[in-house]
């Protein structure tokens, strides 16, 4: 079996794959405009997961995600069903906002979903929430939309881990719609006992004998989406602060 990382090990796995992430050039006009890229912030240990879109113009600014109406409204959202913030991890399935708060291409969303795979790989949550239509077709590998699916709860293996995957209205969506914002406060109303449930049964864990280098790993997760192996940062390149990752 493979040996399981404590919480500190995987926190600092995320701030390495930040390392990497934060001069990111896979997508060229993405890189040019963007002020800096939003990696993710939150609990590295979190049973709770949410996954946005793409990051917007406070988001870009401040280099934390749902900082801006959106991330005000989802903070309160989760006070509601008494969380906070630093009890779950937020990310999104872009890490650039795209000019204009365009929707994101599709060749964005390839290039950039192995630093999303990673995230939920070395968090290890059990329920994870998609916010939206990107996020919600990316995860569950199906182009329903989020209005004939939201508050659907259901079984998916992301991965390496089977999670308890639940599609929701984006924040913003429920900014311009009353209608949208009583069923995102109805849809939120059911995580805490998704939460109680606990982790689904998880996959047969591959064993040690069998297990392809971490090299052969890098390679084969970069084929599957067609980017090349991204270089490991580099040696002299200062350690992010806590503050600027966003890892509680």
């Amino acid at each position: 079996m493979t040996a399981q990382q404590s919480t500190e090990e995987r926190r600092e796995a995320l701030k390495e794959v930040f390392l990497v992430a934060r001069s990111c050039e896979r997508c060229p006009q993405l890189a040019q405009t963007r002020t800096q890229v939003v990696f993710g912030a939150g609990n590295a240990d979190a049973a709770l997961m949410f996954v946005g879109e793409a990051p917007g113009r406070d988001e870009d600014e401040q280099g934390l995600p749902f900082v801006g109406r959106s991330g005000q409204l989802l903070n309160t959202l989760l006070g509601e069903i008494g969380l906070q913030r630093d009890d779950v991890f937020i990310a999104n399935v872009l890490k650039c906002r795209p000019p204009q708060n365009r929707d994101p291409h599709p060749e964005e969303i390839e290039r950039c979903s192995p630093y999303l795979w990673r995230q939920l790989e070395l968090i290890q949550p059990t329920v994870v929430v998609t916010l939206g239509n990107f996020a919600t077709k990316l995860l569950r590998g199906d182009p329903a939309g989020i209005r004939t699916i939201h508050g659907r709860a259901e079984e998916r293996v992301l991965g390496t881990r089977r999670v308890r995957l639940f599609p929701v209205y984006h924040p913003a969506a429920a900014l311009r719609s009353t209608v949208n914002l009583g069923e995102l406060r109805a849809d939120f109303a059911r995580i805490p006992e998704l939460i109680a449930q606990g982790a689904p049964e998880q996959p047969e864990p591959v064993d040690l004998a069998a297990e392809p280098s971490a090299d052969d790993v890098a390679a084969a997760r970069a084929e599957a989406a067609e980017v090349p192996p991204q270089p490991a940062a580099p040696a002299d390149q200062p350690a992010p602060a806590e503050s600027q990752l966003g890892l509680f």
